[in-house]
């Protein structure tokens, strides 16, 4: 089984600040920093860490070197990526002490997805493969549509949420990899609390692997009847930016290595973990030695 990320690549500047700027509020920065990021990338760098076999496809600007170097350095097949005229895709963050942020982001290059690209990309992959996407790329619907033509399974980082991911052929998606807001926009009804979020998107996609993160409360599965839950880990919360997207990485590198979803719920969590009391997004992804090492001493909350 291998796993193509047809995904977001982007240039982070990251600005240390006391608190976040607010409506006509102008304010200086503490600290600032230039590194790579955009979920598709986090994620390849991640599956990559994580032990997984993973390409990764997409397209950058003539700015994009750092982007390619990175996921090249981490292990990531870069063959179908892309070098294109347009600006790469690029994000301002703003990172506060405590370690949450808040970001604005530029598609850029990232815009520029054609779906000829996509059938050419796809072409190299089969029945059983795994395509991985977040909505950070254009023709994210029509990719969905030509991985499952081809009997690939399709797992699906539904974020940034927007009105135009809901009409996308979502009954397609495998598996759904969402946090608690994504979960409620996808839910397709007013629901309040875990379970009830849970239980409503088990519902409207009745046959997809459904992981639901949830913050402090921790990570659910449900695929089916089929159910897990995973708690969080005691650590300094440093930055929280590649949080989500190495858990994605870990939880896919844990079920393509033949890992129950309990045992890859745990693994996704213990590496996000590590991730949240480092600074960075791709820097801040731990490799699967360093994750065992923390299984042996990191107690569940």
């Amino acid at each position: 089984m291998r796993i193509l990320n047809l995904g977001s690549l982007n240039i982070d500047k990251v600005y240390g600040v006391e608190h976040f700027v607010a409506a006509g509020e102008t304010i200086s920065c503490t600290t600032f920093e230039t590194g790579c990021g955009g979920k598709g990338l986090n994620q390849s760098v991640a599956l990559a860490r994580a032990g997984a076999g993973v390409a990764h496809a997409g397209a950058v600007g003539p700015d994009g070197d750092l982007l390619i170097d990175t996921l090249e350095e981490a292990g990531v097949d870069i063959h179908p990526l892309r070098k294109l005229v347009t600006v790469s895709g690029h994000a301002v963050i703003q990172r506060t002490p405590a370690g949450q942020n808040c970001i604005i982001v530029c598609p850029g290059a990232n815009g520029e997805v054609t779906t000829a690209y996509i059938d050419e990309v796809l072409a190299g992959f089969e029945a059983g493969d795994i395509l991985l996407l977040q909505n950070e790329i254009s023709n994210v619907d029509y990719a969905i549509r030509a991985a499952k033509s081809r009997g690939m399974k399709v797992a699906f980082n539904a974020s940034p949420i927007t009105p135009q991911l809901l009409q996308y052929p979502l009954e397609l998606v495998d598996y759904y990899l969402i946090n608690e807001v994504e979960g409620k926009a996808l839910a397709g009804a007013e629901v309040n609390g875990n379970e009830e979020i849970l239980a409503a998107l088990v519902r409207r996609f009745a046959g997809a692997a459904i992981v639901l993160t949830v913050g402090k409360d921790g990570v659910y599965y449900q695929c089916g009847t089929e159910r897990a839950h995973h708690g969080i880990y005691d650590v300094p919360v440093v930055d929280t930016t590649a949080a989500g997207d190495t858990f994605c990485g870990f939880f896919l590198a844990s079920i393509a290595k033949g890992l129950c979803a309990a045992d890859a719920l745990r693994y996704a969590s213990l590496a996000s973990s590590i991730a949240v009391s480092r600074k960075g997004a791709a820097g801040s992804i731990p490799i699967w030695d360093e994750v065992e090492a923390f299984a042996k001493t990191a107690t569940e909350l």
